[in-house]
């Protein structure tokens, strides 16, 4: 079944194409408004370059009535870049921190690709350092401004900032682990369209559930659990689709020599999510993505990206890992120290003041 997202894509190319306004009036019928509840979404980052892009998808999710963009330069020239396209959300820009309350007062859910990527010289460290500040001083507004919006979180490093944003809502008494999510869709995305690809089947038919975290070997793809199945791929081309879904953020950086990330694909996979949770608010049954949560699945990891079920409440069940292979075994305990480090150098970053 083809996500709101498409076909709302879709209803903007036909309405763009063609002239006649009874065909307009029949597309306006079939995606009317009246049987959506309003939902306000808010984007922080979104001048960026997930956040551009990512701007553009949920302007064409007809389950958003209400478009906040927000960034701290920029913001203004893309909503008035976006608020052209005749879908139905309305769409605010807001530029600066005296503008970050009114962005985000009254959302549903948040979206956070805020942040800086990796550039030429940078230490990991100094990555982690700016972008969990960034993230620390976003949630803070969250807590106070919107403190029962779901949280989309997109900046990287995700096995970090998930657990910052929790301590920061924690320490505001605003924390709802039901309401927090890591990104990790992306993984998702680039398992199931390598799996398609040397397995042979349609892309479009397939799953693949991604667990762990969403960097290096924390990214587990269960290639055991793929759908359509397919029994004629070797132990050494699981090992090799495992490897390039790890490593699939490097791959795009060394396509664009060094000049950009995965930024497209992100907002891509970040709009798929985002239109997931907006499914579960409004009560679509048996919503199920991959998400890093807060989480009992794997002891001593208190977050862990595996299935979950989401609801009108964000998270509805965290569902287990299911059956795994030996290889996958041995990749589950090959991720924990890592993991649980980033977790943990998260708590650790949040409870600086």
């Amino acid at each position: 079944m083809k996500s709101s997202l498409f076909r709302s894509a879709e209803a903007a190319l036909r309405r763009a194409s063609s002239p006649s306004a009874a065909s307009s009036h029949l597309l306006r019928r079939s995606y009317s408004v009246e049987s959506k509840p309003d939902r306000k979404v808010a984007v922080l980052g979104a001048a960026g370059g997930i956040g551009q892009p990512l701007s553009l998808l949920m302007k064409l999710n007809p389950l958003v009535s209400s478009l906040s963009l927000y960034d701290i330069a920029g913001t203004p020239g893309v909503a008035a870049d976006v608020s052209h396209i005749n879908t139905r959300s309305q769409v605010a820009g807001y530029v600066g921190e005296d503008q970050l309350g009114e962005a985000l007062e009254g959302a549903d859910l948040v979206i956070i690709p805020a942040g800086v990527p990796r550039k030429p010289g940078m230490t990991r460290d100094d990555l982690f350092n700016i972008n969990a500040g960034i993230v620390k001083a976003l949630c803070a507004a969250i807590s106070k401004y919107c403190p029962n919006a779901l949280v989309n979180m997109i900046s990287n490093p995700v096995n970090s900032t998930v657990p910052i944003a929790a301590e920061v809502f924690k320490k505001a008494g605003t924390y709802d682990e039901k309401k927090l999510f890591g990104v990790t869709t992306l993984d998702v995305v680039r398992a199931k369209t390598f799996y398609a690809g040397k397995a042979n089947v349609p892309v479009d038919e397939v799953n693949v559930p991604v667990v762990g975290g969403h960097a290096g070997i924390t990214i587990l793809p269960l290639f055991s659990q793929a759908t359509p199945k397919s029994n004629n791929l070797s132990d050494e081309v699981i090992v090799a689709l495992t490897k390039r879904t790890q490593d699939g953020g490097t791959e795009v950086v060394e396509a664009k020599a060094g000049k950009g990330s995965a930024t497209l694909s992100m907002a891509y996979a970040g709009a798929v999510f985002a239109d997931a949770c907006l499914k579960g608010l409004n009560g679509v049954p048996d919503v199920v993505e991959c998400s890093f949560v807060q989480s009992t699945i794997v002891p001593d990891l208190p977050f862990f990206a595996s299935k979950v079920k989401l609801g009108k409440n964000g998270v509805e069940e965290v569902l287990g890992l299911g059956p795994l292979s030996d290889y996958e075994k041995q990749g589950l305990e090959n991720l924990k120290s890592e993991l649980k480090a980033s977790i943990e150098k998260g708590i650790k970053f949040a409870a600086q003041s």
